[in-house]
Order: C-alpha cells, then sequence, then structure tokens
C-alpha cells in the first residue's frame, strides 16, 4: 500500500514515529501542504514562514538522504490531499496530531470527513514529547520506498503567500542542522550560565539554549533534546553545570507541561477602541515611554525570540497597565516570534490575562529594568535616543531634571502613569478573584497545570505541588 506522511509541525526524519510507521506500511509519500489560508490567519508572519522554509529545505534533504525527497504542495489541505491520493494511489495517510486553533481543528474535520468519503485512512499517532521525556531513546531515521512519479514542487516564498514584509534583521535560521548545533554548544559550552543568566536581557542571549523555534515547528523533538541533556548531565560536569542541567531539565519538562488543548478558542481578534488601537501600536512599536519595556519590543521585532521573563513583562503589562485585549496582545506577539507554538502560547496568554492563578503578578517595568538592567547597557542598545540618560533615572527618565530637553521630542512621554495604572489593575484583579466561581476556575487551571508538571517531576517531598504563577514560559 502506498502511504502520505502529512507533515504540518514535525519538520525532521528523525525520532518520528509517523514516519516509522509508514516505512512499514509500503512505499511512502512525504508531503507538506503550505497553506494560504493558515499563513493569513492574524497570528502569522513572514519571519516565520521564512524559518519554516529553511526547515522545509533541509527536511527534503533529509528525506532524500533516506530515499524519499519530500513533496510541497501549496492550496487547500482537503484538495490538495485529494489529488495527490487519486494520483498515487495512496490508500492510508500517517501523521502525528497537533494542538492548534479553531482554524486547525476546523480544517483537521474537514480532512477527516473527506478521508471517510473517500475510503482513504487516516491515522494520527501522539507526537514523542511527553511525560517522560528521556525515558526510552530517539527512533532513527527509517529507510524509505518512495512512490514514484511524483514530482517536489517548489517551496514557495513569503511574497508568493501575500505575506506582509517584516524585517527581523536577527532572526534565528531554521533547520535541523543550525537546531543541532545550537543544542551541542548550549550542553557543551553556553549553557553553564543558564540557570542564573537565563532571566537576564544581556546574558539570556547566549546563555538561554535558543532551542525554542526548532521545538516548536518539531525540527528536534522536546525527546531527543532531553535525552541529549540527560546524558550530558550524566557525565558529571563540573564548575556549575550541574545546576544549569537541572534547571534546564525542569524548563524543557516544563513547556511540554504547559501544551494543552487549551488553545482550541476562538482567536478572532475583537475590535478595538480607537484609544486602544493607538496604545497597541505604540506597545508593538516600542514608543511607549517606558524604556525597559520599549527596549525588549524593540529587540523582539529584531530577533523573533525574548527570554520568558521579559516575554512575561511585555504581555503582563500590555493587557493590565495598558488594559488591552489579551487576544489582541496574544495575536501581535505570536506574529513577532519565530517559535510561536498555540499550543503554549493561547493558554498562556489567557492564564497570564486573567490571572488564572492564585497568586496573579503584576510587572513593574521600571522595577525590573533597573534589577536587570542596573548599568542600562540592554536599554541604551536598543533605545539610543536615551544615551545621555544618566543611569539613575533611565528607567524612568520623567524623573530626570533635564526630562523636558527629551521627553516628547526624541523619545515619547509614558503613555500611561505606571504607578495609577498598577494600583487600578491590581484592584481589578482583586474585584475579579472575589468573583463567584473564579477562583475555583483559577485554581482548577493551576492544579491541572500543576499536575502536567507532576507528572514530569515527580511528587515533591515537602507536599503537593504550589500551583504555578501564570507566566509565559515557551522560550528558553
Amino acid at each position: 500500500m502506498n502511504v502520505l506522511v502529512w507533515f504540518k509541525r514535525d519538520l525532521r526524519v528523525h525520532d518520528h514515529p509517523a514516519l516509522v510507521m509508514a516505512a512499514e506500511v509500503g512505499a511512502v509519500l512525504p508531503v507538506f501542504v503550505v497553506e494560504p489560508d493558515l499563513w493569513a490567519q492574524p497570528e502569522a508572519s513572514s519571519r516565520q514562514w521564512e524559518f519554516v522554509a529553511e526547515s522545509l529545505a533541509g527536511l527534503r534533504e533529509d528525506l532524500a538522504g533516506i530515499g524519499a525527497p519530500l513533496v510541497v504542495r501549496v492550496g487547500d489541505a482537503v484538495q490538495v490531499l485529494e489529488r495527490l491520493c487519486r494520483r498515487h494511489d495512496i490508500g492510508h495517510i500517517v501523521s502525528h496530531a497537533e494542538v492548534g486553533t479553531v482554524w486547525t481543528e476546523a480544517r483537521n474535520r474537514r480532512v477527516a470527513d473527506w478521508a471517510r468519503s473517500a475510503g482513504i485512512k487516516w491515522t494520527e499517532l501522539p507526537p514523542t514529547d511527553g511525560p517522560k521525556l528521556s525515558t526510552g531513546e530517539p527512533l532513527p531515521a527509517p529507510a524509505l520506498r518512495a512512490v514514484a512519479g511524483a514530482e517536489p514542487g517548489l517551496i514557495p516564498s513569503a511574497r508568493a503567500l501575500k505575506l506582509a514584509t517584516d524585517p527581523c534583521a536577527h532572526r534565528q535560521l531554521g533547520g535541523r542542522d543550525r537546531g543541532l548545533d545550537l543544542l551541542e554548544s548550549f550542553l557543551t559550552r553556553r549553557g553553564e550560565a543558564y540557570r542564573t543568566a537565563q532571566s537576564c536581557p544581556l546574558a539570556a542571549e547566549r546563555a538561554s539554549s535558543r532551542l525554542s523555534p526548532h521545538l516548536a515547528w518539531g525540527v528536534l523533538s522536546a525527546r531527543e533534546v532531553a535525552v541529549a541533556t540527560a546524558a550530558r548531565q550524566a557525565e558529571r560536569p563540573g564548575g556549575r553545570w550541574s545546576g544549569a542541567l537541572t534547571a534546564f531539565q525542569s524548563q524543557l519538562a516544563g513547556r511540554e507541561a504547559c501544551a494543552s488543548g487549551l488553545a482550541n478558542l476562538s482567536m478572532l481578534r475583537p475590535a478595538l477602541a480607537k484609544e486602544d488601537a493607538t496604545t497597541l501600536a505604540a506597545w508593538i512599536a516600542g514608543e511607549t515611554g517606558l524604556p525597559f519595556l520599549d527596549a525588549c519590543l524593540r529587540y523582539l521585532r529584531a530577533t523573533g525570540w525574548l527570554n520568558a521573563r521579559m516575554r512575561d513583562m511585555v504581555a503582563s503589562v500590555a493587557c493590565h497597565q495598558l488594559g488591552l485585549d489579551w487576544q489582541a496582545v496574544g495575536q501581535q506577539l505570536a506574529r513577532l516570534t519565530t517559535d510561536y507554538d498555540p499550543g503554549i502560547h493561547w493558554p498562556q496568554m489567557q492564564a497570564l490575562a486573567r490571572a488564572g492563578s492564585p497568586t496573579p503578578r503584576l510587572s513593574d517595568p521600571v522595577k525590573l529594568g533597573a534589577k536587570l538592567d542596573t548599568a542600562g547597557i540592554f536599554t541604551r542598545r536598543w533605545l539610543p535616543e536615551l544615551a545621555t540618560v544618566p543611569d539613575a533615572f533611565l528607567h524612568a527618565p520623567w524623573r530626570w531634571p533635564e526630562a523636558r530637553r527629551l521627553l516628547g521630542l526624541r523619545y515619547p512621554e509614558p503613555i500611561i502613569d505606571l504607578a495609577s495604572a498598577t494600583r487600578a489593575a491590581q484592584e481589578r484583579l482583586d474585584r475579579n478573584r472575589r468573583l463567584a466561581g473564579f477562583a475555583e476556575d483559577g485554581t482548577a487551571f493551576a492544579l491541572q497545570r500543576a499536575s502536567r508538571a507532576g507528572q514530569h517531576n515527580g511528587p515533591s517531598r515537602s507536599g503537593p505541588a504550589k500551583p504555578p504563577k501564570a507566566q509565559l514560559c515557551l522560550p528558553f
């Protein structure tokens, strides 16, 4: 029997159960469907597609090396799969199950309905990432027998997909080779300072693994990364390595614990009032007048990546102190990140915005900037217009006696009074917590996350796990 393997967010040949299953059944046709309607969704962007396109080029080369080059087609998934199955006598489609959005859920229902009506079996396998990431060995790439006569097809450009121009000068490049290089350099050189440096805006870029986009698009599997990390820890490296590797393993397990079906919510961007649209635009551009917040957003725009603590801060301030709709904020953060993973991003955004934890936390960009960027190196790098502001006033330049020479001219005045906006946001959270059912909903959400974390980390010696705070945990 000829088998079609439908690739989506699993752009690799190693540790790929669907590919292994297909190889055991018959001749294999590996397919990636570029869906214009998917890439027209408000959370999609050119920077994401360019990373995917580079990863597809690497995947095509890897598949050719094991016997069956990747077939790329552009169009509606049902129409593309129907044509390929008819032309190549396909009787079985195999793919990995995905956690996506309402759009992908609806598409999958249409594919399932068509497959049933056409008498074609569609098997969806769970991904290799699971509660015990470091157990078992990653699956080797199987030898494939290719379905004959399939034209590979071109990998389209972002322009061909009509994606808006999206400058990202320092975007990470896609492809498995680059992912493996990052993993190797992190485990042998860069990662020793991970435990202490991952929250620092200057040090995090080097000390973090930077693997999140490769995991989000399945270029590497989480199990591969976990097994490699466990092997490195078994070598008992000296210095700060033991603590760093333990912290990284915890973050990796936490990433998988955060993924859930809660992404299946309507993510249509609501109509924003004029003043909210202006505030959102200032936030996106890094022109809020709050220097550390603006520096982080400008860095994110230029790189497509931001460490977890800073990403949590920019989202929290937007949803609480700026009072913006969490879905609109979530869509903009999704567009700016190359590591956008809907199954992780949206549940966390909802938890952060609704304070779905018994212990909600508001971020203060002034205090955080003073703590994490004391000398102002990061902030001045991304806000050169603040170069002349003394260190003591950098994170709150409106307090500088010479502020009139700067604010409203080279750099905007703050669009909110941070202190009063924080008080108002805290009062709203306090009122919400007193609403009937809110505490139960928040506790249920927190306990759901805690139970997943417990599956990874085992029972605590000190008793039940504490419900985790709502924090964006994807980048590490």
